[in-house]
């Protein structure tokens, strides 16, 4: 359970990013029944012929999903958090293809510390002098297969989360930032300072770790699960899962009394508001709904002018969100 001790400085050099490569190697863990696909179920089995054509073609993915294991230690350089704001797979995948040989091999040891012994076209695999650059082409193909034909709609789930997160954190404090995060992340403040305490891994392990003003980097996830970041070279890093993640299998399911709001506004525009229980832009929502941009913007503005949503400027960008009656209408 490490426990990340943080003051004032660390608050304003905290950063966020979003990782397309982490989503790769999270999206082959749901698609091969590693981790538990949850309200993602319907994507992987959208997906599973498209992973089982993978596995057949690319061999070291066997060996990739080999290495996953839940509540253990996984190897970093195979899923290494962005250096700077993410968004580019192939910056990442260059990282991860220029790992040295020798510290690749200490982290496959201490990944496979504890496992089965894994078979042996698996095991050959592991042991070659190229293993970095095959699982790095696992991770490549990966992301082409199950990841891309998908990424505008996904990193639009993920550029919201990272908005409403950086605004909480700015606005509130870390209470307010890491309240929702996971329910395994919890705050204890003292005084202007405080310690940031991530229940995963061994309890017994409870050490302390010091960011010394280097701020955080956090990084929201559709596919994945809590993951913490404090041993070198990483900059410390907590990966949590991004809210709304259910928009990733199509317009928001209607609540309790949603057909009466269809009724009343149209099918298209309760979609587009309840779409707005997150804040959204016009490009966000349109790659989210699968409309088009003139027709969710026709509808933005139906529903600005009843006032059931509000919008802001932040830079280039207007974000759209719910007003009070807005909220309460899409809640049902």
């Amino acid at each position: 359970m490490p426990v990340i001790e943080v003051g004032p400085v660390d608050m304003a050099r905290t950063r966020y990013a979003i990782s397309p490569l982490g989503e790769a190697v999270q999206a082959l863990r749901v698609a091969a029944g590693v981790q538990t696909a949850g309200p993602l179920r319907p994507w992987a089995e959208r997906v599973a012929p498209r992973y089982e054509q993978l596995r057949r073609q690319v061999p070291a993915v066997a060996a990739l999903t080999a290495l996953f294991r839940r509540g253990r230690y996984n190897a970093d350089f195979v899923h290494p958090p962005p250096s700077g704001s993410g968004s580019d797979f192939a910056a990442e995948l260059a990282v991860v293809r220029a790992t040295p040989l020798h510290r690749a091999r200490l982290e496959l040891d201490r990944n496979l510390e504890g496992l089965r012994t894994p078979p042996r076209h698996v095991q050959r695999i592991l042991d070659a002098p190229d293993v970095v650059t095959r699982l790095a082409d696992a991770i490549e193909a990966s992301w082409q297969a199950l990841v891309e034909p998908d990424w505008p709609r996904l990193r639009a789930v993920l550029e919201r989360d990272l908005v409403r997160r950086a605004g909480h954190l700015t606005m509130y404090g870390w209470e307010a930032a890491l309240s929702d995060l996971d329910p395994r992340v919890s705050w204890r403040s003292e005084g202007q300072a405080g310690t940031i305490e991530v229940r995963t891994g061994s309890r017994t392990d409870s050490k302390r770790y010091r960011p010394a003003g280097q701020g955080l980097l956090l990084m929201p996830t559709v596919f994945g699960t809590l993951i913490s970041y404090v041993e070198p070279p990483w900059p410390y890093a907590l990966v949590y899962p991004a809210r709304g993640i259910a928009d990733l299998l199509g317009p928001v399911a209607p609540a309790p009394g949603g057909e009466a709001l269809s009724r009343l506004l149209g099918p298209r525009r309760a979609d587009v508001l309840r779409a707005l229980d997150v804040p959204a832009t016009t490009t966000q929502l349109v790659a989210q709904l699968g409309l088009g941009l003139g027709t969710v913007g026709s509808h933005l503005a139906v529903l600005r002018d009843a006032g059931l949503v509000t919008r802001t400027r932040t830079g280039r960008n207007v974000r759209y969100e719910h007003t009070p009656l807005g909220a309460a209408l899409a809640a049902g």
